[in-house]
């Protein structure tokens, strides 16, 4: 029988002092969460610094692990390596109202936005809660999305069955936002889940599978993960970052199943300055530096799963079914 790993032993890499994305210095984080009755959802915005982000972006990779999902603004962070909005995580039908609350906001700190600038690219991304949430009564509204934006804060956030994530459920289990971060040398790196996924008989914590009672589900439904880190890394390197969640999803028992839309975003708060001729200056990681960034994407994402459901209430789906959560599940 495989000896069982203590979880001290489990991370290579220490932890920040809140082990959030948070511990980027500059990040910030909140919640607004709808909790009525059979709407059970929400919005949680990720703000990279907090100045003007039309005016001073932040560099930016992606990677579409699976692409079944209805995000917005991902196809010109993807071309551009550029994010100049808030980033906003919500259920599916939640997009559009997301995408009205960033534009307008947008607007409201660059009135030349659409008319002698160039238009904004509002970056909402999301997964399908109608498992627990009635979907279809479309309560996420720009309100809900201006509210989570003024709620971002510095401090400790909160994880589980909040904002984005109240409705959501990962390997059957209920539980969504989840957060971790690791120090890489003087720089940190940190990660935030939303979190929908995986098969109920696969789920594995600390290399070893839990055994879950209850039916059966399919490695589906969708997880969106964000990195941040203040390293001095560009955007094929944040690219390459963002490419190893792939990695990560795979030590807690996920194979990125037909259904599900996985989506990886790195960003770095280290941006490059501009000259006034017009040029940008930077530094920038060497490559051969990157291998601990690498482990670093894999741990935090990882934690940030676990954290998700180790945090969850045991909310019940729309079909009355009780929701269970891992603490519940290692308890007996």
């Amino acid at each position: 029988m495989r000896q069982k790993i203590d979880p001290k032993d489990w991370w290579a890499l220490p932890a920040g002092p809140k082990n959030s994305i948070c511990d980027i210095a500059g990040v910030s984080a909140g919640h607004s969460t709808i909790d009525q009755t059979e709407i059970q959802t929400g919005v949680t915005a990720i703000l990279p610094h907090q100045g003007n982000l039309f005016a001073d972006p932040v560099p930016a990779g992606a990677v579409v692990l699976n692409g079944f999902g209805k995000s917005a603004g991902l196809i010109q962070l993807m071309e551009l390596g550029e994010i100049e909005t808030p980033i906003l995580l919500t259920n599916t039908f939640g997009v559009a109202a997301c995408t009205e609350a960033l534009i307008r906001q947008a607007i409201a700190g660059n009135p030349a936005i659409g008319r002698t600038t160039s238009t904004v690219n509002a970056l909402v991304l999301e997964c399908n809660d109608g498992r627990v949430n009635d979907i279809q009564a479309l309560a996420v509204t720009p309100a809900t999305a201006q509210a989570a934006i003024a709620a971002a804060g510095t401090g400790p956030l909160a994880q589980g069955t909040v904002g984005a994530g109240r409705g959501m459920k990962t390997f059957g289990l209920n539980g969504g936002i989840g957060t971790a971060s690791r120090r890489v040398g003087d720089h940190m790196l940190g990660a935030l889940v939303l979190s929908n996924f995986g098969q109920r008989s696969e789920l594995r914590v600390m290399g070893e599978r839990v055994p879950l009672s209850g039916p059966e589900t399919r490695d589906q439904g969708s997880i969106i993960i964000l990195y941040a880190t203040d390293a001095p890394v560009d955007l094929r390197q944040l690219t390459r970052i963002a490419r190893r969640a792939a990695a990560g999803l795979g030590r807690l028992g996920s194979h990125l199943g037909h259904g599900s839309g996985d989506i990886a975003i790195a960003f770095s708060t280290a941006r490059p300055s501009k000259t006034e001729a017009g040029l940008l200056q930077s530094e920038r990681l060497d490559d051969d530096a990157l291998d601990p960034f690498f482990l670093a994407a894999v741990e935090s994402v990882e934690e940030a799963v676990l954290n998700a459901i180790w945090h969850a209430e045991p909310l019940p789906g729309r079909d009355g079914q009780a929701g269970m959560t891992l603490p519940q599940i290692l308890q007996g």
